[in-house]
């Protein structure tokens, strides 16, 4: 018998990779749940060809009458019933923002495999999320490809074999643009990403290096491993994506060609793997030289408020989450200057009086503050 899976963030750029991926493996899979935000002319598209038992669009001020017609469910509440949908198997979480991670956490509270590319749920929540896994019996499985690295490399190492983790970040496409230009930057130039084809606000977050410190926190909580122990180097070719440096010094990497649809299908199928037709093969010669280089921290002030925000702990994380999210839809908006990212998180962090992550309403309520607040200083940036 296949395994269900349901799919939350169908339309998004993980969503569709993982429809490419159950294409070529329907003989293990079948779609059960497809949930996407406002794209409801791609989601219909998604639903005549899948035909899943349960479709739910969250902003209902999109359905534009499929909801009625196609008996499509609407609101986050559905969000949820899809993650615990009593024949899903597998949730692949790509819900971008905090708005996945209730998902995530009914997920793994009803015993379900989450497949997660929904890095907010284990930064704004990492204690809940872990302890909803605990709890329900569901398991954890990272669809990021530097986290689907580490845990590939880790497969026959326990973790306390390991010294340190090394996540690869590619600098995005201001890497070695001269600071005083990236004031200037436009949407469209940031959102030209060199190696990665992605959704905007992930695309932003590379630029930024955001989505670095996010996965750095991330990685803290998948692997349970300290702050000190993860580094993060900057590799323009997006070739290796993580290492794993053991006691003994040895360093293990996984290497590919830069495609979610790999790490997808690990998520999938862990801890087995089956043959599959459609990443490109790896060629040495094709991948040409590797490099490697610092992070620049002054050119990356967020990545460093970031760091930050995972060393304090608590709900810094979530407000650090919550008011870069601010200050991306900010600047894609043409708000808000390149640089002034950064400024929005800052201030926004500087003004919250942490506290210990003890319930979802505590992360919610968090939430909420910092987004007001880095209106606030986004609204005097302008």
């Amino acid at each position: 018998m296949s395994t269900g899976v349901a799919i939350l963030g169908s339309t998004g750029s993980i969503g569709r990779s993982a429809l490419a991926v159950l294409d070529r493996h329907r003989d293990r899979f079948h779609v059960v749940a497809l949930a996407a935000n406002r794209r409801a002319d791609e989601l219909r598209a998604q639903v005549e060809r899948y035909g899943p038992d349960l479709c739910v669009l969250v902003d209902e001020t999109c359905a534009n009458g499929h909801a009625a017609a196609g008996g499509w469910r609407t609101g986050s509440a559905a969000l949820i019933e899809a993650a615990t949908h009593p024949d899903v198997d597998i949730v692949l979480n790509a819900v971008v923002g905090a708005a996945g991670l209730e998902a995530s956490l009914a997920a793994l509270g009803a015993g379900k495999r989450l497949a997660l590319a929904n890095k907010e749920s284990l930064v704004a929540a990492g204690p809940l999320v872990l302890e909803a896994a605990r709890a329900g019996g569901g398991e954890l499985i990272p669809v990021d490809s530097e986290h689907s690295a580490i845990l590939q490399c880790l497969k026959e190492n326990e973790t306390r074999d390991v010294d340190r983790l090394l996540l690869t970040a590619s600098g995005g496409p201001f890497r070695s643009m001269p600071a005083e230009e990236l004031e200037r930057v436009t949407p469209a130039q940031a959102l030209r990403h060199p190696t990665w084809d992605m959704g905007a606000k992930i695309t932003i977050d590379s630029a930024t290096l955001v989505n670095k410190a996010l996965e750095v926190i991330e990685a803290h909580f998948l692997f349970g491993v300290g702050y000190d122990r993860i580094d993060v180097v900057v590799h323009p070719q997006s070739i290796i994506h993580s290492m794993v440096e053991l006691v003994d010094g040895s360093v293990l990497a996984q290497l590919g060609f830069p495609t979610m649809e790999m790490p997808i299908l690990y998520a999938l199928t862990y801890p087995d793997r089956v043959p599959d037709s459609g990443p490109r093969r790896f060629d040495p010669v094709a991948a040409g030289s590797l490099t490697f280089e610092p992070v620049d921290t002054r050119r990356f002030p967020a990545f460093v408020l970031g760091i930050e925000a995972g060393r304090t702990g608590g709900t810094m994380p979530a407000v650090f989450n919550a008011a870069n999210e601010v200050a991306v839809t900010g600047f894609l908006a043409g708000d808000l200057p390149f640089p002034a990212i950064a400024t929005v998180i800052e201030e926004t962090m500087r003004s919250h009086d942490v506290h210990a992550v003890d319930s979802l309403e505590t992360i919610l309520a968090a939430d909420r503050e910092a987004r007001v607040r880095a209106r606030e200083v986004l609204t005097r940036q302008c």
